[in-house]
């Protein structure tokens, strides 16, 4: 809970600084604060929370998915230092992304589908304007403009489906609506169901599983990098915090209403998201597609039984440090308003091999390599579901990724074995310390899972 509010107070901070002229000591007063705020939630580790009338609860769960966002953050502000260089937006941008850190935090401890609906648009607002933050390039614009009619008419089915459940139940309190459905398991109205299955389709938006997904890959394509990786990172982290909370917890005992459509909506997110992967010759939108493959692998931990809470964590952990790290490698390599195609990582081994390693590790972790972080998480997230079943999605899942190792090894391939003509790559300091960082937290996740299980 002081998290929460630590961060709520660097946002504020963040306002004030353009009043009293200290813009340039902004970004060490964020790091610091982030860093306290990853120390207050672990002394917080064992002890809950409630507050605002029990409208959020900051239990285990919530206080492990909040670390994780804040260490994600902490990492993200250190990649997107460059971000924050326009002296003009500096505070702008500081307080938009710290608000939306706010947003993201409230999903994760949600206790109340008020909550729901204000930490999602917390977020989802600070998005908008920050994937149109790049007034230079009209593909900004664009991607901002997209993200705010898919997320409007999302929003739309999830306040639909909230104010049917309320309608049901005469409730917005999660604990409240799952002792009413225990209440009154045979005789539901007909339209709680539609309430559950449309704030599932609102869910699905936001974490962009087909057929549910067709805004990512413009969006990822057209905002900064720096943004696109927010999005893919904490964004998603969020997304999936409040997920569990809503059908693990909330709705566990409808589970027939929702676990066949949610089994559907994985395989097809794996199936389509990683085909159409392979045909993509832009690296962001490649990395889109796999964002929302990577959703439909944790759709099926969703679905499964288990340590549900803790795979999911591990999984997040995992694909979150893998996606920063290739970000951070093609924040470097991108041209000014101009795509990054794989063509050009031709012979980057060449122009700077610690670069290509890096990248290279990000995108063994993302395909599913082992010993790294992304090859455990899948293989728990299997595990579990074979033990719940799910045979049938296993098989998918399996074939999707070889998939996936051809259209993350087409890069790969492109590092080591191409030639290019242009020059060496400089690196700063500042990136070399946080490349390593990110190289061993991904090593080290992938070689001690169990540190992460334990957690949850």
């Amino acid at each position: 809970m002081n998290a929460l509010y630590i961060i709520c107070g660097l946002g504020i901070i963040s306002l004030l600084a353009e009043i009293f002229n200290f813009k340039k000591a902004l970004f060490p007063i964020v790091m610091v604060g982030l860093v306290v705020a990853i120390a207050v939630a672990f002394l917080d580790g064992g002890n809950a929370s409630q507050a605002f009338s029990n409208m959020i609860n900051f239990d285990r769960v919530a206080i492990v998915f909040t670390m994780l966002i804040s260490i994600t953050a902490f990492s993200w502000f250190w990649m997107a230092k460059d971000y924050f260089s326009n002296n003009s937006h500096l505070t702008d941008r500081f307080a938009i992304v710290l608000f939306s850190l706010v947003g993201a935090i409230i999903l994760t401890s949600i206790n109340n589908m008020v909550m729901l609906f204000l930490g999602i648009e917390i977020l989802s607002i600070s998005m908008y304007v920050l994937a149109g933050s790049n007034k230079k390039n009209l593909f900004s614009t664009e991607a901002a403009f997209k993200y705010f009619l898919m997320g409007s008419f999302a929003t739309g089915f999830l306040l639909m489906g909230i104010a049917l459940i309320y309608g049901a139940t005469g409730t917005f309190e999660l604990l409240k609506i799952s002792a009413f459905i225990s209440a009154h398991s045979s005789d539901l109205p007909s339209f709680f169901y539609t309430g559950v299955i449309m704030v599932l389709i609102g869910m699905s938006f936001k974490i962009s599983a087909v057929p549910f997904h067709f805004w990512a890959p413009d969006v990822y394509d057209g905002s900064p990098t720096p943004v696109t990786a927010f999005m893919s990172t904490i964004v998603k982290t969020a997304a999936f915090a409040a997920l569990v909370r809503l059908f693990n917890g909330c709705f566990a005992e409808i589970s027939s209403t929702w676990l066949i459509i949610f089994s559907v909506i994985a395989a097809i997110t794996l199936v389509l998201a990683n085909i159409t992967a392979v045909y993509q010759t832009n690296v962001k939108r490649m990395l889109a597609y796999s964002s929302v493959g990577h959703a439909g692998y944790l759709l099926i931990a969703v679905v499964s039984s288990g340590n549900i809470q803790g795979v999911i964590l591990y999984y997040l952990f995992g694909y979150s440090f893998a996606s920063l790290l290739a970000f951070a490698v093609i924040t470097r390599l991108e041209e000014k308003n101009e795509s990054l195609t794989i063509e050009k990582f031709n012979g980057l081994f060449s122009r700077s091999p610690f670069l290509t390693f890096s990248m290279t590790v990000a995108l063994l972790s993302l395909a599913g390599i082992p010993p790294l972080a992304g090859f455990f998480g899948k293989y728990l997230l299997l595990s579990l579901a074979v033990g719940s079943g799910h045979i049938w999605l296993v098989m998918i899942a399996i074939a999707t990724s070889t998939i996936g190792v051809y259209y993350y090894f087409k890069i790969i391939l492109a590092m080591y074995f191409k030639k290019s003509a242009l020059s060496q790559i400089d690196l700063s300091q500042s990136l070399k310390i946080l490349l390593v960082l990110l190289l061993l937290i991904s090593i080290v996740a992938g070689i001690f899972p169990d540190l992460f299980l334990s957690l949850l």
